[in-house]
């Protein structure tokens, strides 16, 4: 017999998935690593197709398990990813404040998610290497124009330094179960429950007016 909370328990439990995506070198896994394990490497590595690890946080009262999605940004593996990105929920965009091409190449996969999920997945934009001021290439004002226009928020980020990644998951995550739970919300109009079957009633229409002269 299940336990009297075990409803309650997995009713609360929210499972999303996250798909990072970028160009090569822009640091998409030392973001997610930051984020997951808190940590920073140096070293520059190279993602092959794609890896993925998981996040477990706390938002209101529910649990909500990450699915982070980490893919190869070379341009051989681009063919290979709507097979990473398809179903879902949310996206982060990388690009390297210090290389205008790999902002630019954010457009590209802006364009392609829309078109293959909709508006209904949910998008940030994040400018990584903002420890590095003093390459700076891409303007923030430009950035976050382009993420306005687009229905997508901006957040500035640094791997090294840790500084913004919090905020872009949390704000990722948070997004999510807005979307869920709109998407889930019964239809307008009063409900009733006939044995464990919600009905729901439509409010009766005003009766028409009858004309002074009728």
């Amino acid at each position: 017999m299940a336990s009297p909370g075990g409803t309650a328990a997995r009713a609360n439990s929210d499972s999303f998935k996250v798909v990072l995506l970028g160009e090569g070198a822009v640091g998409k896994t030392s973001v997610v690593l930051s984020y997951v394990e808190g940590k920073f490497n140096e070293k520059h590595t190279t993602t092959l197709q794609a890896s993925f690890l998981t996040k477990k946080l706390s938002l209101g009262g529910r649990r909500v398990t990450l699915a982070i999605w980490d893919t190869a940004g070379q341009e051989r593996f681009h063919a290979l990813g709507p097979i990473y990105y398809r179903e879902s929920h949310g996206a982060c965009l990388i690009y390297d404040v210090t290389d205008e091409d790999s902002f630019q190449k954010v457009k590209n996969w802006v364009r392609e998610l829309r078109k293959m999920l909709g508006s209904e997945i949910c998008l940030v934009i994040c400018g990584n290497k903002i420890d590095l001021a003093k390459d700076r290439v891409v303007e923030l004002s430009t950035a976050l124009a382009y993420a306005d226009s687009v229905g997508a928020r901006h957040f500035e980020t640094s791997a090294k330094t840790g500084e913004g990644i919090e905020e872009v998951f949390l704000f990722l995550s948070q997004q999510m179960l807005r979307v869920r739970d709109s998407r889930d919300a019964p239809p307008t109009g009063s409900l009733r429950r006939r044995q464990n079957v919600v009905v729901v009633e439509e409010p009766e229409p005003e009766p028409a007016k009858r004309s002074c002269c009728g």
